[in-house]
């Protein structure tokens, strides 16, 4: 059994991986995230109300700690606009900001019990 999973959910797409380190999964986060971003961003759509790229969800993608009870959850966002948005938690998100000079992946890795 390994000891994080990074799940990634990019348009109709989910994967799942597993890492025996919580650095080895935060390389793979950012590298995926960094992949996403790369694409472009998003168009606006209009449903009942105008989306704009910033407020569209392009992919999220989780990193889920060891445990079999309260494991720990993190992740991010990237949005249609290509900005990042750490939070820690899957049911109830909390967003994370990153301290000063770091970085959306240094407060999820913070998050997960990591240095930063």
């Amino acid at each position: 059994m390994s000891g994080y999973k990074l799940t990634i959910r990019h348009g109709s797409e989910v994967k799942r991986e597993e890492f025996e380190t919580l650095e080895e999964a935060i390389d793979e986060l950012e590298r995926r995230a960094e992949a996403i971003r790369s694409e472009g961003p998003l168009e606006g759509v209009k449903m009942f109300r105008d989306y704009e790229p910033g407020q569209r969800v392009a992919a999220r993608l989780e990193i889920t700690g060891p445990g079999r009870v309260r494991r720990p959850e993190a992740g991010l966002d990237v949005m249609g606009d290509g900005h990042l948005v750490a939070y820690r938690g899957a049911i109830f998100r909390k967003e994370l900001e990153p301290r000063e000079g770091g970085t959306a992946y240094d407060a999820v890795r913070a998050a997960l019990g990591g240095t930063t």
